[in-house]
């Protein structure tokens, strides 16, 4: 079988809620991302054979196929088709893993998967909600309330606070780890760790348009964050110790990698950033959702021949503060080698754009340290998790 390699990798730096980016229309902005693909690696739009995009609020702005609506607002060509993934958090990276089976296949040899999310023009859980409003009905079917009997529905921030109890993680812990993510992706940003990466796109404000200035710097990130900030804010729950300091931000971004086979790089000329080693998707408990990067790490590295000490870096979804140290708790990694410039707790959380955005802050770690393997993983609604192992090259 063919081996999938990713060519090309960028995102756009996260923009806060009503932020720095929230002027951009999702499919302008995912948009950009596909040009910037292209310009990366050179490739005639012409040898793209599909964009495979993720994006959870599949709705108003991001409705109708957000994936062909990018297409048509880049400059591939009309002929190039698209499709919109739904995997919840992990849209994107499962965008990666059907771009990469794609040209494992042979049937494609150039596929962009990418993601998307504008938090600020489509507010989370808008799918759901809006529905509701209108009276077109719930989720939640008979037969899941029968099989899940007293739970009203699947609660990320209720799975957060039972991923808390169960591994003994205090409110101090989680609000400690929160302010490292700070001081992580502070010291990363100062120190251009994320120029590489990041694809620089005009400030578009919601309200006042463009102002001429160029976004290039995470918005989220504290720098003067102190653990006395931290720990001031209340939990999201009365008893709780989730609180909006240590859980993953409200973002607006886009991302995108470029993925062919050895077809497709002849074709390109180029020379890839890395090489899929493994991927792998697990299904596990709806109600405290957020455990299955757990065992889907464990089930993952037996299967790749892998040991936890082979991974050179980790990038585990910040949703949740416990997500990462629970994770940490069970497989032993070296903390170290975590997250190294900070997580989604400073840098934000674009929902269905994150796959993509932590496999391109993955690879370029990974080519700033000399580093070999790399694994992503995160928790993903309805108890969900991929793994995407990585070898630069």
């Amino acid at each position: 079988m063919a081996e999938a390699y990713i060519v090309a990798a960028t995102r756009t730096a996260g923009g806060r809620k009503g932020g720095r980016l929230s002027g951009w229309h999702p499919a302008d902005l995912a948009g950009q991302v596909l040009n910037a693909l292209l310009d990366r690696s050179g490739a005639d739009p012409a040898l793209v054979e599909d964009v495979i995009m993720g994006c959870v609020g599949q709705v108003g702005e991001q409705a109708s196929n957000i994936a062909r609506n990018a297409v048509l607002a880049s400059r591939l060509p009309e002929a190039v088709p698209a499709t919109s993934v739904d995997r919840q958090c992990g849209s994107s990276q499962q965008a990666l893993h059907f771009a990469a089976q794609a040209v494992m296949s042979g049937a494609m040899d150039v596929v962009i998967a990418a993601g998307v999310e504008s938090m600020s023009r489509v507010p989370m859980g808008a799918a759901v909600v809006l529905p509701r409003k209108a009276g077109l009905g719930d989720y939640m079917s008979p037969a899941i309330r029968a099989r899940y009997p007293g739970v009203e529905e699947f609660s990320q921030f209720a799975g957060a606070e039972m991923m808390a109890a169960k591994y003994h993680l205090s409110k101090d812990q989680l609000d400690a780890f929160s302010l490292l993510s700070h001081q992580r992706a502070t010291q990363a940003a100062q120190a251009g760790k994320f120029m590489q990466e990041i694809l620089p796109l005009e400030v578009r404000l919601q309200e006042g348009g463009a102002n001429g200035e160029m976004h290039t710097l995470d918005e989220g990130i504290r720098f003067n964050a102190t653990l006395e900030g931290i720990s001031n804010v209340k939990p999201i729950r009365e008893g709780g110790c989730i609180s909006a300091a240590n859980a993953s931000q409200i973002c607006d971004g886009a991302s995108g990698v470029m993925v062919v086979n050895e077809r497709g790089l002849k074709a390109l000329g180029v020379k890839p950033l890395g090489r899929i080693h493994h991927m792998s998707v697990i299904g596990h408990d709806p109600v405290i959702m957020l455990e299955a990067p757990i065992p889907a790490t464990e089930r993952a590295l037996k299967k790749a021949g892998l040991s936890i000490r082979d991974i050179d870096l980790f990038e585990v979804n910040e949703a949740f503060a416990p997500v990462p140290l629970a994770w940490l708790q069970v497989t032993g990694a070296d903390p170290a080698r975590l997250n190294v410039h900070g997580g989604a707790i400073a840098l934000g959380h674009p929902l269905g754009s994150s796959g993509t955005k932590l496999m391109t802050t993955l690879l370029y770690g990974l080519a700033q340290t000399g580093g070999r393997f790399g694994l992503q993983t995160m928790c993903e609604g309805g108890g969900m998790a991929h793994i995407t192992i990585v070898e630069r090259l």
